[in-house]
């Protein structure tokens, strides 16, 4: 459905990294993106998107809107803490973007050099 998908709640914006709509499930996927490793807090962050997704976008035949949190790594242990005690469906998972991208790709895409000089000008 977009990026940087705006959510206002109590006069005041946020800002979801990417928001989809699962055609089979009939509910919405909210996905935070992190350059990092996992912290705890992300789960609270995630939490408060998840409730303002389902009362600001969410139908009544839609389902729970899920949340995913993409990290660079994750601590297990972390994670399941984090998310221990909530009611809302969260996971935690880490990506690899170098690693999973094809051999047959890699030469066909713009290399970080090329990528920073034509965003310089």
């Amino acid at each position: 459905m977009g990026r940087q998908h705006r959510l206002t709640v109590g006069g005041e914006d946020f800002y979801i990294d990417l928001l989809f709509y699962h055609l089979h499930l009939h509910c919405y996927i909210v996905i935070e993106l992190k350059a990092g490793a996992f912290r705890p807090e992300y789960a609270g962050k995630m939490s408060f998107y998840l409730s303002a997704a389902d009362d600001l976008l969410r139908r009544p035949e839609d389902g729970q809107t899920i949340g995913i949190i993409l990290c660079r790594s994750k601590n297990k242990i972390v994670a399941e803490y984090a998310l221990r005690d909530t009611l809302k469906p969260i996971g935690v998972s880490s990506y690899q973007l170098t690693k999973a991208l094809p051999n047959e790709l890699a030469g066909r895409l713009p290399t970080i050099g090329e990528w920073e000089k034509k965003l310089a000008g």
